[in-house]
């Protein structure tokens, strides 16, 4: 259980949160920062939650959901942790870092989710990162079916138990408590008591909507502060009818954990698949334009799954009118850096 000083006036905000098994991970505070030459090329102000710079293992917003997944792990003694996710699976690589910080032993299971991929795509960025820190690897050819792959993970871990291992699993289905998105939950205190402290107001959040964490996590956790603000999550793998499906869950089953009554409207639960095409992982002229833009305007890295879908969402939103000329939007930069290095080949020929 945490319940250290640095987290004190966040815990005031959710007071549920302080009750949780959470392993420290290294410092998890992200600062927020202002886009002054992107946010002229679109004419709002947009501002930046870094959480891209979270310190272990190159960063990334996995980093907030592992506390409270390690934190589980602990509590039940654990010797051994296991994760499935994509090839290129920022997850998987932030999870065996986290395991070698805390002395367990990390076991990976990579599937196969993005279609055509080349050798760079399959041996570079996150997944040379997984060799380089000794992860035992498995791989998994059924990528979209959710079910198999933790059913596959749940086998592995039923061979480590006869070898005398204590494993603890992540599962990324459905029928299993969505701790990770606690960590998210913690988030949306952070970043609305950052925004206080600086006096600003944004009036849209844009989050990317993936296995749902992030996102219904920060949902949770603005809504069981009261904090009303449009918070907006950017379709990165499914199709907005059964991500809808799965957010809505996936809230209800937070607001449960951190004991809050409140029945979510179709306002609280924004989802938007309008650049999710052709696919997990896979690159459109949506997602190359806003990794270019971020990067040649403000040196901001995107990678082509989560953070370039997510700023890809959040222009479309401005183009189209949703998001207005001069409002304030917050962009949670969800890291994933690595897996720019797998996409060279895919980048350098994009067309245009």
């Amino acid at each position: 259980m945490v319940s250290e000083d640095s987290f004190r006036r966040e815990y005031e905000k959710l007071p549920q949160l302080g009750n949780q098994p959470r392993a420290e991970l290294g410092l998890v505070k992200t600062s927020i920062d202002s886009l002054p030459r992107l946010s002229a090329e679109l004419g709002i102000n947009l501002l930046i939650k870094r959480d891209d710079t979270l310190p272990l293992a190159m960063g990334g917003n996995k980093h907030r959901q592992l506390e409270y997944y390690f934190g589980q792990a602990q509590s039940a003694n654990a010797d051994t942790i296991l994760i499935t996710g994509a090839i290129q699976s920022n997850f998987v690589r932030l999870c065996a870092a986290a395991a070698i910080k805390t002395g367990l032993h990390p076991v990976i299971q990579l599937e196969d989710r993005v279609p055509s991929t080349d050798e760079v795509y399959n041996n570079s960025g996150n997944v040379m990162l997984d060799r380089l820190m000794g992860a035992e690897i498995h791989y998994f050819s059924e990528g979209e079916d959710e079910a198999a792959a933790d059913a596959n993970l749940d086998a592995i871990a039923d061979g480590l138990r006869k070898n005398g291992r204590k494993p603890y699993v992540i599962h990324l289905g459905m029928s299993h408590p969505p701790y990770g998105g606690m960590g998210y939950a913690l988030c949306a205190a952070e970043t609305m008591l950052q925004l206080s402290d600086i006096d600003q107001a944004v009036d849209h959040v844009i989050v990317p909507s993936g296995s749902g964490l992030t996102h219904c996590g920060f949902v949770s956790g603005a809504r069981g502060m009261g904090w009303d603000v449009d918070i907006h999550g950017i379709c990165v793998r499914r199709p907005k009818d059964t991500q809808q499906v799965r957010i809505a869950k996936r809230f209800g089953e937070l607001m449960e954990l951190l004991e809050i009554d409140y029945k979510a409207s179709t306002d609280d639960l924004r989802v938007d698949d309008t650049v999710l095409a052709p696919g997990y992982g896979q690159l459109n002229k949506h997602v190359v334009e806003a990794i270019n833009l971020a990067a040649r305007k403000e040196a901001i890295f995107l990678d082509p799954v989560y953070s370039g879908r997510t700023m890809a969402g959040l222009i479309s939103k401005v183009r189209s009118g949703e998001i207005k000329p001069g409002q304030s939007v917050l962009f949670i930069h969800t890291g994933g850096a690595p897996a720019i290095f797998a996409y060279e080949n895919k980048l350098r020929s994009y067309p245009g």
